[in-house]
């Protein structure tokens, strides 16, 4: 099962709104397994996704792919990698 690497930062919160998560695609601040991605990019179990916030980098590998999540249960669908 794949999903777009924007609904998947909304759905793990990342990223608060989908829109939020096109826009740093767009702006070139995502990169997935170290390419720079556009917001319909595939996310797989296992890829890494680095996400630029000003000067920080947020650096997580994907664990889990469902389709709805609740709060709590968001955090699991990644972890951070250093």
């Amino acid at each position: 099962m794949n999903r777009r690497i924007d609904n998947f930062l909304k759905g793990s919160r990342i990223i608060k709104r989908r829109t939020v998560a096109n826009e740093a695609c767009d702006a070139g601040r995502v990169s997935l397994n170290g390419k720079v991605v556009k917001a319909g990019a595939e996310v797989k179990i296992g890829d890494i996704i680095e996400i630029q916030f000003g000067n920080n980098v947020t650096k997580v590998e994907v664990l889990n792919l469902q389709e709805s999540t609740k709060k709590e249960d968001a955090a699991g669908m990644y972890r951070a990698v250093e």
